[in-house]
């Protein structure tokens, strides 16, 4: 299953890309199993992904928790917490 990738913030900075497309093997099956198997794709991954407490995700544009399938998805983003105000 392809999916697209969007990284935002100092995530997307560590990473050193805005977006990938990436075949993640088949038991990837949630966006905390998506985040480890991207750490080991490099040096940047490891350092984006390596306090996952830190992240927050949306699969198809829906904000979501790190635990959400993402069986089906077509779009994954995964940035850091977000305020406004």
């Amino acid at each position: 299953m392809a999916l697209d990738i969007l990284y935002f913030a100092w995530v997307r900075e560590s990473v050193g890309v805005p977006s990938e497309r990436v075949e993640p093997p088949a038991n990837v099956v949630d966006v905390t199993g998506l985040i480890g198997w991207l750490a080991a794709r490099s040096e940047g991954h490891a350092r984006a992904f390596a306090d996952i407490g830190r992240l927050r995700a949306a699969v198809d544009q829906a904000f979501v928790g790190l635990d959400a399938s993402i069986v089906g998805a077509r779009e994954i983003a995964i940035f850091p917490p977000v305020t406004g105000g």
